[in-house]
């Protein structure tokens, strides 16, 4: 099964074509080059994860794929045509297939528009495949409900979480996280479920959306790990259009 968590296509994570942030670097696959998706996970509404464009190419490119979302966030693919659209609240699991998908919570917030913020849900996803499972965190800050997420739903083979747009930190920390709230939130997957995952860094280097360099992300990650005395063998940090696979 193929499948997308937070697709974006467009040259802008922005409502308009003209203004706002714009990629650093194009995509890693062009849309031409997808294979056939079978599901699209949305963590939540915000520009860079819910893209109105790709969203529109997506539903005409795989009209009968499935696409998993948090509350409320329904109506916005329903109404561009997506026929197959599930909603789940934090602790719901959904069966797909051979796969079983959980809604998980997040620290973060919602809204396409300043009259309309967080009238819908985020959240991150845990997907199980067989013997694997994944943990893609989404769009969040480091919460206390990492540890219960991995003491329910773990262990995980791979945690996906998100180390980029933290600064400035008075503003961006109860929303974001900075590597070294990543790597915090790692060893709470980890001590919780008593195994070690793969740490996949997400959320960086695709979009300026905050004030760090874009580069700063995956060295201050880097530093963040050997602070917290964890073997680099258990963090892919991806380059841009790496592929790895889970043995």
């Amino acid at each position: 099964m193929n499948i997308l968590t937070d697709p974006i296509w467009s040259e802008r994570a922005s409502p308009f074509s003209f203004a706002g942030p714009r990629r650093v670097v194009p995509p890693a696959v062009s849309f031409e080059g997808l294979p056939l998706i079978h599901a699209t996970f949305v963590s939540h509404d915000h520009y860079d994860h819910l893209d109105n464009r790709t969203v529109r190419r997506l539903i005409q490119r795989f009209p009968s794929m499935q696409w998993l979302v948090p509350l409320g966030v329904g109506r916005f693919l329903s109404r561009r045509g997506a026929a197959l659209v599930s909603e789940l609240d934090w602790w719901d699991t959904l069966e797909l297939g051979n796969i079983s998908v959980t809604c998980t919570p997040a620290q973060h917030f919602s809204g396409r528009y300043p009259w309309n913020r967080d009238n819908t849900l985020w959240c991150g996803w845990v997907i199980r495949f067989r013997e694997r499972s994944v943990f893609f965190a989404g769009d969040t800050a480091l919460h206390p409900e990492f540890r219960e997420i991995a003491a329910r739903l773990g262990p995980f083979d791979a945690a996906i979480l998100p180390i980029g747009a933290y600064e400035p930190r008075w503003f961006m920390q109860p929303v974001h996280m900075n590597p070294a709230d990543a790597t915090g939130a790692y060893c709470d997957l980890t001590n919780a479920s008593m195994q070690q995952p793969v740490m996949v860094p997400s959320h960086w280097g695709t979009f300026r959306l905050t004030d760090e360099p874009v580069a700063e992300p995956p060295a201050a990650v880097l530093r963040a790990w050997s602070d917290a005395g964890l073997s680099t063998d258990m963090l892919w940090l991806l380059a841009h259009g790496e592929t790895r696979s889970l043995a």
